[in-house]
């Protein structure tokens, strides 16, 4: 697949193009950069040619001025609720803004004509991150390194590990790496519409631990635990109750990604072998573990290419798709969510591209991921079938936490090309949002021993 280069991209192109396939720690000269022509994470200050990504505006910290945020637990007020879409891109329309397109957008687009349709609205580059995170990577960027075959990464914990990425490896430890919320306690509802109109339903709650962003983990090195995860079966039924536990570290080759499983029915915990990589997870079977966030886990079976940068239309500022008067009757449409909801930016995206190697197992023979240079996160993945045929094509829907001055990861949507079905992931509408930051999770409730009380 060709990925062309965005011709706007003078500060980072010189450095991408030169270092590809090397490794070297940034000169001085470029880390001062940092802060200056790029913001204190690595991203181009600068707009684009045409204006329709604007210069990083960084204006505000946490809740923007005249909004109303009740805190903890409470619902997003979208900042932007009375813009409307400038253009929407359909199937008939689509190659005046091809350029500007993903593979997977395309495909969409063509393949569900009547229903999905891209709503481009202005873009926004808004919120800044805070400035312990700015000094936290400024210091990454001189001392962070990957160790033991890119398995695993020595940097300081709050912010990305390497500002200015000059290999695949180190772009993809930014974006497992960005600067997550430390707690997500939450439930989420599930649905699987398929082709026919039916809807599969499930729920799941949530209770993740983040080791990068806590209070007590703020400048530390990445040693050790990275996060703690229980998930619980809501629904469907006939998986109720089952509860699985997981351990993820920052090395990989130290200590590879652990899970133990509870099965209400034998009321037994076991040890889950070979977990992550491309074990389904969720209900209909439409998602990997290793989809989560798009990609997550360990990084062994794959090639790991910078590709360059793309401007492109990507799902940006998603307070609409996560608002209480969104039903999911009206929703989940055949075919796609109601694009009505849906909110996309121009904005410039990292291109990271992942081969199978040789004599390694996975569905996916070959992933490429957008990675929104503002935030390190992943936004878009494209993966490719052993053909070399697009599969499955997966967004995910950010939005700025005012309350915990984060980035946080939305309404995930797994779109399956081939059976014309899709997984619509994260949904809270109809439920309670999820609780960013409300201190209540702790280590020791990550223990086998809990998960048996969990599970009862």
């Amino acid at each position: 697949m060709h990925i062309a280069l965005s011709r706007t991209l003078p500060l980072a192109a010189a450095l991408l193009l030169a270092a590809q396939g090397t490794w070297g720690k940034p000169s001085e000269a470029e880390i001062a950069k940092l802060g200056n022509e790029l913001t204190c994470i690595g991203a181009e200050k600068a707009g684009n040619t045409d204006g329709s990504i604007p210069a990083f505006n960084g204006a505000w910290l946490g809740t923007p001025p005249g909004i109303q945020f009740a805190g903890v637990g409470t619902r997003h007020v979208d900042a932007y609720a009375a813009e409307k879409p400038l253009f929407t891109i359909t199937a008939q329309n689509m190659e005046e803004h091809a350029a500007r397109l993903s593979d997977g957008q395309k495909a969409l687009l063509r393949k569900y004509p009547q229903t999905f349709a891209i709503p481009v609205y202005p873009s926004h580059r808004d919120f800044r991150f805070e400035d312990f995170r700015c000094e936290l990577a400024l210091k990454n960027a001189r001392v962070a390194e990957l160790e033991d075959g890119n398995m695993g990464v020595q940097a300081l914990k709050g912010a990305i590990p390497f500002p200015l990425p000059k290999t695949g490896d180190e772009l993809l430890r930014n974006m497992l790496l960005p600067a997550y919320v430390h707690e997500e306690d939450a439930v989420y509802d599930q649905a699987v519409v398929y082709p026919d109109g039916r809807t599969a339903w499930g729920r799941m709650r949530m209770e993740i631990l983040d080791q990068t962003s806590g209070p007590t983990d703020i400048g530390k090195p990445t040693t050790g635990m990275f996060a703690y995860s229980l998930t619980t079966i809501l629904k469907p039924d006939r998986q109720k109750g089952e509860v699985m536990l997981a351990y993820t570290y920052f090395n990989e080759a130290k200590n590879p990604q652990t899970a133990w499983l509870y099965n209400p029915g034998t009321r037994r915990v076991r040890q889950s072998p070979g977990f992550g990589f491309d074990m389904p997870l969720g209900v209909g079977g439409f998602r990997t573990i290793d989809d989560d966030r798009l990609f997550n886990g360990s990084p062994e079976r794959y090639d790991w290419k910078l590709v360059g940068k793309r401007e492109l239309y990507i799902p940006y500022n998603g307070y609409r798709l996560e608002a209480e008067g969104v039903k999911y009757a009206n929703l989940l449409k055949v075919g796609s969510i109601d694009p009505s909801v849906m909110r996309y930016e121009p904005h410039r995206v990292w291109v990271l591209e992942a081969t199978l190697k040789p004599g390694y197992r996975h569905q996916y023979a070959k992933r490429v991921l957008y990675i929104d240079e503002d935030t390190w996160m992943a936004v878009m993945a494209d993966n490719y079938d052993a053909h070399g045929e697009l599969w499955r094509t997966n967004f995910i829907n950010t939005f700025y936490a005012y309350g915990a001055k984060l980035f946080h990861t939305g309404v995930t949507v797994y779109h399956d090309l081939v059976s014309g079905a899709y997984l619509a992931d994260r949904l809270t509408n109809e439920i309670d949002p999820p609780k960013l930051n409300g201190n209540r999770l702790q280590p020791f409730m990550y223990t086998t021993d809990m998960l048996r009380q969990v599970g009862r």
